[in-house]
């Protein structure tokens, strides 16, 4: 950006069905993106969270890895019958779930990726969303682990040929997630068992001798967890799921949402203020606050802070997903998937809406990584339709957009939200370069730029949604309109208008008529 030179570029992949490309910005210059990698030839992409390598998957056998700082192929890997690959967070290592040919195969296999080897493989009979990738590294890769039956096993990030060095007995343990900066702690999730509730259970990590939880909490009705840790480990959120609804109020069961803190200070339900599931729950990149979209439609918004107080409502509607951006500052309301998604942009700190908009059939969303733009992409193989990728600045106002045939993938390439500059001068620079864009046209700003301007002058608060009006509820209105001698003009359509009018000039007519026979 214009107000820190030393700032690394953005970067987007972009995958369509047999190949993907690596764009060059925002911003774009000529409004269009540069290529700093043309259509190289995959079946799947991935970043290291880091930003440093990007993993190719080229068949189902070869396996590339690339430089991100010079899109160069660092080392290509033969790994036959792969199912799936995954690069740890800083990028060191590869690892791989090949299917089984044999009962007890080592089929999965952690590679070092500067010297191609393999440094430790185990055997698993499946794969599922839960339990892959089969190791789990914090973001410093400093802790490993994995899960097992009846524990969770920690290796020796230094050397992994040691093997298993710490087991952390947990019997009943389902899934396990390692906290991801510092890995400090690891929760556990163990199911209901012959009449004992179900638990979540957070463990001080590599401690074999803790055979106690540091934070527990029980539930009745859990068929599954989803745990959350913030950044900096000291809270984790847990989204749980119960495939039958008691009160018969949804067809799609019941879920509450719990917070633990690894101090022991808090164990309990958050306090949502109205009734319903819980849609997303995500903290923000600071983790001391947390936003939840929850409740029979229309959702409710809120954020907490970190000991569970409510800090600011962000209204009602038609959402069901939050982004935080990571610089701080913005968040992004959204209502996605089966809604029709609207977006609304706030500004936290200044408690105040930026503007709206809506960006229909978004597959995936999300901040771009200095927080000045926001991303959705329409991909298959979710739609076949429509696919394309929109792009937002910070207020919601569109910046750009490109339709495809078909669209399978697009991403930030991941940079430390610490190699950019303060948000609010990043934005400074970004609104400069926009009235030096618009200069020589002589035109006011774009019109979605108004709308939300308009929008955050005029209502900061979250606006409710209109409810839906069927069309003989919309010609009740104005009749009943007619009926108390008021003119709902602006409401009528041009049609209606029209034909009264019309009826208005045969009632003249008719009038005049009576009178000139009398």
């Amino acid at each position: 950006m214009a107000s820190n030179s030393q700032s690394p570029p953005l970067e987007i992949l972009v995958r369509g069905p047999e190949q993907f490309s690596l764009w060059t910005g925002p911003p774009f210059a000529d409004g269009q993106p540069a290529v700093k990698l043309e259509k190289v030839n995959c079946i799947n992409a991935k970043f290291s969270d880091d930003g440093s390598k990007l993993m190719i998957t080229k068949s189902n056998s070869l396996i590339t890895v690339y430089d991100c700082n010079t899109a160069k192929e660092i080392r290509a890997f033969e790994v036959p019958n792969v199912v799936a690959a995954t690069l740890s967070p800083c990028g060191t290592y590869l690892q791989t779930f090949q299917k089984p040919s044999a009962p007890q195969e080592k089929n999965v296999t952690l590679w070092k990726i500067d010297t191609g080897s393999p440094v430790y493989q185990q055997s698993q009979k499946n794969m599922t969303k839960g339990n892959w990738p089969a190791i789990q590294f914090s973001s410093d890769e400093a802790t490993a682990c994995r899960l097992a039956t009846n524990e969770v096993q920690f290796f020796d990030t230094g050397d992994f040929s040691k093997g298993v060095t710490i087991r952390l007995r947990v019997p009943g343990v389902a899934a396990a997630e390692l906290s991801s900066l510092p890995g400090s702690h690891v929760a556990a999730f163990v199911p209901e068992s012959k009449g004992v509730p179900a638990s979540v259970q957070i463990y001080a990590s590599r401690n074999a001798s803790q055979s106690q939880p540091v934070a527990r909490r029980s539930f009745f009705r859990c068929s599954t967890t989803q745990l959350k840790w913030n950044h900096g480990s000291t809270g984790l959120l847990v989204v749980v799921q119960s495939d039958v609804d008691k009160t018969n109020q949804s067809y799609y069961g019941e879920s509450k949402l719990c917070y633990l803190t690894t101090d022991g200070m808090h164990e309990g339900l958050v306090p949502l203020r109205k009734d319903g599931p819980i849609h997303d729950a995500q903290w923000s990149y600071s983790g001391l606050e947390f936003a939840v979209v929850y409740g029979f439609m229309p959702a409710k918004a809120t954020l907490f802070d970190k000991k569970c107080n409510p800090l600011l409502e962000l209204g009602t509607g038609p959402y069901n997903t939050i982004r935080w951006n990571p610089k701080g500052k913005f968040l992004c309301l959204a209502g996605f998937g089966n809604l029709p998604g609207d977006m609304v942009f706030w500004d936290y700190i200044d408690k105040k809406q930026l503007g709206t908009t809506k960006a229909e059939w978004s597959v995936t969303s999300e901040w771009s990584p200095d927080g000045c733009y926001f991303m959705t992409a329409t991909t298959a193989p979710r739609l076949q339709v429509d696919n394309g990728i929109k792009i937002f600045h910070y207020n919601g106002s569109l910046y750009f957009k490109k339709m495809f045939d078909k669209l399978y993938q697009v991403d930030w390439k991941p940079e430390s939200p610490s190699k950019f500059g303060d948000i609010a001068e990043l934005i400074k620079s970004l609104n400069l370069v926009q009235l030096e864009d618009k200069k020589p046209a002589g035109q006011g700003p774009p019109k979605s730029t108004q709308t939300s301007v308009k929008a955050s002058s005029a209502n900061p608060q979250a606006q409710k949604p209109a409810a839906y009006r069927p069309p003989h509820a919309k010609n009740a209105a104005a009749i009943q309109a007619q009926l108390l001698g008021e003119t709902p003009s602006e409401s009528m359509s041009k049609n209606a208008l029209r034909n009264k009018k019309k009826r208005e000039k045969q009632k003249e007519k008719k009038a005049a008529s009576d009178a000139s026979s009398s």
